[in-house]
């Protein structure tokens, strides 16, 4: 169990007390102005310049610069021996902060303690500096307020009657409102804390958020997390209002009762320069130093006890046998918050995580976000007039283009690195939104599909698959996991990868995806894309990693079914293979079959010589 806040910040004290009395006996020199200055004011007054004695009031007064000197070098040391104080003890923090979080990432069966760099940079550096703060605001109140209290007796007793009552009014009035502070501040803490953790799991998983279509929930995830540290903010900035009353009633209301009890004060022997000099002590040295009290601990305070409670929870919930604070929900979380598809439903490009962490729950909207959304009724796919341009000022990758595929209409997109083949495909799946014109699916708008219905739509493979730790089952039919055995081992066949789900040891068997190679990654993703009962497939380059019988058995396998097929080819004979090819120069398309293109398209017939002589230096 860690210890509490107020008994390490005690065990400091202890273990640190020959510094802290070096940095107290520097601040008794710092009090020396404190000390002197309404007594000096008074002989100023009432021995020098009452008196017809200007010499002397001037002489008074240089003791005073000279009691403020002393005192400045004494601050400056005091200064310089906090070092020695606050250093051990953010050492001892970084301490706490890296072991709670060490121990709570290695436990088996829990995530990664994101929160720990937030506690580990921000809070520990927050706790440092606040540490220091509050050191230098108490000692410093502590040794002034007892000065002034011993120069307004050396005075005359009469002055703490004026004085003494409202300081302990202010104090007990802060102190109270410091509690109600606390909890506030830790609020804020922990809202800090929750976007940090809500912000590194989103930032991990932004392939699985736009895969599983949860960007409306994890949007709406993240605002709400915002939203709270917003309201935390606003209700810790309402006590401040308490903060400032305290300084009132203890800093400024002594002076307007020496004021107002003047006469009274000097009906009854006390000197003009005596009531001058007192109201030096207030407003020169009892009242800034009580300003800091308040606002250093107020503020710094506040956040020492806040931010050190959080790292030693944080330390303490790691030991073996304690319950961590459960992490932000990301990626995974957000997907999970939705209903379950019915029938299921497939994300869009990428699907699982390459980087081997578990996959996300399927996310679809709800029933009722689904009725609102109308359904494709095949896979006809049309583009009008569409252009497109990652900003403004840039060219257009795509322009004007005009483009009908019938449903079930096998498509090959060719042209040079960069013409913007996975800009197409990336724009006909309704991931990025052209700056005009109009894509439709199924005779439905692709803008108007919510994520539920737009995944379970269309699929989109990209060169890059993602293949996450899990059994080979699970990644297979991510995309559809209600898939029977049968249908499984139909798409296995189809795709060509029975050689690969027995080497791996059937669907049971554990999958690692740094020991996979490339292409057997693929495989996996093709199999995986084509389980869904989808309308519209788009391989983007999905099968670059095998080689060409490998990658005509995957083709023809998508080919077969009923659905509109858009494959971004990158071999000849992949156009070969289709029923129209687009060929794609930057905003200027061409569209025919293999045989009109090579009559009518130069760049079609560079493009077969160059595959041409590729294949002939392969085969060589």
């Amino acid at each position: 169990m860690s210890p509490r806040p107020g008994a390490l910040l005690r065990s400091t004290l202890r273990t640190r007390r020959r510094d802290f009395l070096r940095l107290t006996g520097w601040s008794l020199v710092e009090a020396v102005p404190a000390l002197l200055s309404g007594w000096l004011v008074a002989r100023a007054v009432d021995d020098g310049f009452l008196a017809g004695r200007s010499a002397d009031g001037f002489g008074w007064l240089g003791l005073l610069a000279c009691a403020v000197l002393v005192g400045a070098w004494g601050t400056r040391q005091a200064t310089l021996q906090l070092a020695g104080v606050v250093e051990p003890f953010r050492d001892d923090l970084v301490t706490l902060a890296t072991t709670g979080t060490l121990r709570r990432s290695a436990r088996a069966g829990q995530s990664v303690d994101t929160a720990g760099v937030a506690r580990l940079t921000e809070q520990v550096e927050i706790a440092r500096e606040s540490y220091g703060a509050v050191v230098m605001f108490v000692q410093t109140f502590a040794v002034t307020a007892v000065s002034v209290l011993l120069g307004l007796a050396a005075l005359d007793p009469a002055l703490l009657l004026f004085v003494v009552p409202p300081l302990l009014t202010g104090l007990v009035l802060f102190l109270l409102a410091l509690r109600a502070m606390a909890a506030r501040q830790r609020a804020v803490v922990l809202a800090d804390e929750a976007i940090a953790e809500q912000v590194s799991a989103v930032a991990g998983g932004l392939r699985d958020i736009t895969a599983c279509g949860a960007e409306d929930a994890v949007r709406r995830r993240v605002g709400t997390r915002i939203d709270e540290a917003a309201r935390a903010a606003r209700a810790l900035a309402r006590l401040t209002a308490l903060r400032t009353a305290a300084l009132g009633v203890g800093g400024w209301l002594p002076i307007v009762l020496i004021l107002a009890g003047a006469p009274w004060l000097v009906r009854n022997g006390v000197t003009t320069g005596a009531i001058l000099g007192a109201l030096t002590y207030v407003s020169q040295s009892l009242q800034p130093a009580l300003r800091g009290f308040v606002q250093g601990l107020g503020g710094s305070g506040l956040w020492l006890l806040v931010t050190l409670g959080r790292i030693l929870e944080a330390a303490g919930a790691s030991a073996p046998g304690t319950t961590g604070t459960p992490q932000a929900a990301g990626a995974s979380e957000a997907a999970a918050s939705l209903e379950p598809p019915s029938p299921p439903l497939a994300p869009g490009p990428g699907g699982p995580r390459a980087d081997g962490a578990a996959p996300p729950a399927r996310a679809t909207a709800t029933a009722t976000d689904a009725s609102a959304s109308p359904r494709p009724s095949d896979g006809r796919v049309e583009l009008h007039d569409v252009t497109f341009g990652y900003a403004p000022s840039a060219a257009p990758v795509v322009q004007n283009l005009d483009l009908s595929l019938a449903p079930g209409t096998h498509l090959a997109v060719v042209g040079p690195s960069g013409a913007g083949k996975s800009t197409l495909a990336a724009i006909v799946a309704g991931m990025l939104e052209p700056q005009a014109g109009g894509v439709r699916l199924g005779g439905v708008p692709v803008h108007s599909l919510d994520s539920s219905r737009l995944s379970g739509s269309r699929v989109l493979i990209p060169q890059e698959a993602y293949v996450f730790t899990g059994t080979l089952h699970e990644n297979l039919t991510y995309l559809h996991p209600t898939a029977t055995r049968p249908a499984l081992d139909a798409a296995v066949h189809a795709i060509g990868a029975t050689p690969l789900v027995e080497r791996l040891g059937g669907y049971d068997a554990p999958v690692e995806p740094a020991l996979l190679s490339a292409g057997e990654r693929q495989l996996i993703a093709l199999v995986r894309a084509l389980l869904p009962p989808v309308a519209l497939v788009l391989l983007d380059e999905a099968t670059c990693h095998l080689d060409p019988a490998a990658e005509e058995v995957a083709e023809r396998a998508f080919a077969g079914r009923p659905s509109t097929l858009i494959v971004c080819a990158h071999r000849i004979s992949s156009a070969l293979r289709a029923d129209l090819v687009l060929v794609m120069d930057g905003p200027r398309c061409t569209l025919g079959t293999h045989e009109q293109l090579r009559t009518d398209c130069a760049l079609y017939r560079e493009l077969i010589g160059h595959w041409d002589q590729v294949g002939a230096d392969a085969r060589r």
